[in-house]
């Protein structure tokens, strides 16, 4: 196991910024990852799971407590004719790799989240009109601190939503049901969609991906986009002029930067349309 004290977030979130930890850990098992929860509750210690960090906004005060990184240590991808089992640590990315080589489809809209199968699983990640809830049977999970195994249904999942959330359950690994098809197709697909990426979306740029989640009846980016915000910044951080749904850091900026314009935007955006933004981006900590 790794152990880090003082460990600066911005390494380990990808809008890259954040404070410090005051500790923190990469478990190497799931025995270790049990292990460090029993002692931060033992302790009365706050703690905080994360895995590629990709939807995090830590706040520029860091976190008072232990940050648990499930990462490659706990990133093993095993197939078993048309299910793919990976555990919470393994780029979802990898996955769908994994997915193509051995000829599996129905994976592809996920080979550009870039995202772990855990936090993809515990957020419902989707992407080009596919979700995570379309292809997991099952997910492991530690609550209170016991092995579960729980079904798709079990896990109640949602736009951008699973049980986890309401029930302080850690990922621990996924299974997902595929089906044979042609490889050539499949790869073909997962280069469309890498195309398409890279020409809609600002993937030069530190972010945490689509910012907002999509409200109702309306596309949050063309919401923005139609305030006026494209392009608005505060300090470093942007409405990206490429896609107006992502925030960017173009340079230096500091978690409170991005957060003041999260806000502004979610302002501006009910000053003219009467629509309320949630950020689907996690905030972490205290901002200003």
């Amino acid at each position: 196991m790794i152990e880090l004290t003082n460990e600066s977030m911005s390494k380990h979130t990808t809008f890259r910024t954040g404070g410090n930890a005051a500790k923190f850990v990469i478990p190497e098992s799931v025995e270790e990852l049990k292990a460090v929860i029993r002692k931060c509750k033992e302790d009365n210690e706050k703690y905080l799971v994360i895995g590629n960090g990709s939807n995090l906004l830590v706040s520029d005060r860091g976190f008072d407590g232990t940050v648990i990184q499930i990462a490659d240590k706990l990133g093993r991808i095993t197939v078993n004719a048309e299910e793919i089992y990976a555990e919470a640590g393994a780029m979802l990315s990898a996955v769908a790799r994994v997915a193509r080589d051995n000829s599996l489809t129905g994976m592809e809209f996920a080979s550009g989240i870039p995202g772990s199968a855990g936090g993809a699983a515990y957020m419902n990640a989707g992407a080009y009109g596919g979700e995570m809830k379309d292809i997991i049977t099952y997910v492991d999970v530690i609550v209170n601190n016991e092995f579960k195994r729980m079904t798709c249904e079990e896990m109640e999942f949602g736009y951008r939503h699973s049980a986890a959330m309401e029930q302080d359950m850690i990922v621990t690994g996924i299974s997902i049901k595929l089906r044979y098809g042609d490889k050539d197709k499949i790869t073909a697909e997962m280069s469309e969609l890498s195309k398409k990426r890279v020409e809609k979306q600002p993937l030069e740029y530190p972010s945490a991906g689509s910012t907002f989640k999509r409200p109702t009846g309306h596309f949050a980016g063309k919401l923005i986009e139609d305030t006026g915000l494209r392009g608005y910044r505060v300090g470093d951080a942007m409405v990206s002029d490429k896609h107006c749904g992502f925030v960017v850091n173009v340079g230096n900026a500091t978690s409170d930067d991005i957060y003041q314009l999260i806000c502004d935007v979610k302002e501006k955006v009910y000053a003219k349309f009467g629509v309320e933004l949630e950020p689907e981006v996690r905030l972490i900590g205290e901002f200003e």
